[in-house]
């Protein structure tokens, strides 16, 4: 049966428990098509150079039934729990993250990965979408955070939705990373977001440990935690779907205030 995200229609095609079962997504949005189709030149180009086990998505022939999609072999594993991780996992996370944020910019290009949409562009969208809905109180400190997520920043290639239900564990172990829709070249500390402050602390302790990050990165990581629930409210927004405004609004405040 199709699952349905917040970008693409999901199905299985193939028996299931062999080894030749697919992975197929079809874009919600024109937009996601020029995602997906970005994939297929990334990921293939990615896949050699990452010590866990990743997608490699093709185009469906255009002369198959059904809209345009993608397909790529399921990659083995199940979304982990995130209760369940633990520090070993951390460690191969943070292996996994140095080999991503060091792939060489000729690979990006090749691939026609490109930046984050204008940020000032989409830091006005994310303020428009959410500052009219916060208490008075913490109108000062989403701003304040606003500014500092305007400064500027090395780009590299990024996952850019890192969470437990992308990482992948099988033996007890992560050991794939699945959903690169969001890939582009933005800030590292975006992939660093949820791994070192969302994650168990052994967790992110093991990330920490092999990934190294500068204490810029950390702070600029904390940031980009804090904003993660606001794009929640922007979708919900966009979209016509109250119930994740209301949910983003409530994932706002709670990190404004944990921001401190």
């Amino acid at each position: 049966m199709p699952v349905q995200g917040w970008d693409s229609v999901t199905e299985l095609v193939g028996e299931a428990g062999s080894d030749d079962v697919w992975v197929e997504r079809a874009p919600r949005r024109p937009d996601v098509r020029a995602a997906l189709e970005h994939e297929t030149r990334l990921l293939p180009l990615l896949a050699p150079r990452l010590p866990l086990e990743v997608p490699v998505p093709v185009p469906v022939p255009p002369d198959d039934d059904g809209p345009w999609r993608v397909r790529h072999l399921l990659v083995p594993g199940e979304p982990g729990d995130a209760a369940t991780l633990t520090a070993r996992d951390g460690r191969r996370v943070g292996v996994f993250l140095r080999a991503l944020h060091r792939t060489p910019h000729e690979t990006c290009e090749g691939a026609g990965t490109t930046p984050l949409a204008d940020p000032a562009v989409v830091l006005a969208g994310l303020a428009t979408a959410v500052l009219p809905r916060l208490p008075a109180a913490l109108v000062g400190p989403a701003e304040a955070l606003l500014a500092r997520a305007a400064a500027p920043v090395p780009r590299v290639l990024v996952h850019g939705d890192l969470g437990p239900a992308h990482l992948l564990r099988t033996g007890g172990l992560v050991t794939g990373v699945i959903d690169w829709t969001d890939a582009r070249l933005d800030d590292p500390a975006v992939d660093l977001a949820w791994v070192l402050h969302g994650a168990p602390p052994e967790f992110a302790a093991g990330v920490q440990e092999r990934y190294g990050p500068t204490d810029a990165a950390l702070a600029r990581s904390r940031d980009h935690h804090a904003l993660g629930p606001w794009h929640e409210v922007a979708h919900g927004g966009a979209t016509g779907q109250e119930a994740y405004v209301g949910s983003g609004i409530q994932g706002v405040v709670t990190r404004l205030r944990w921001l401190g």
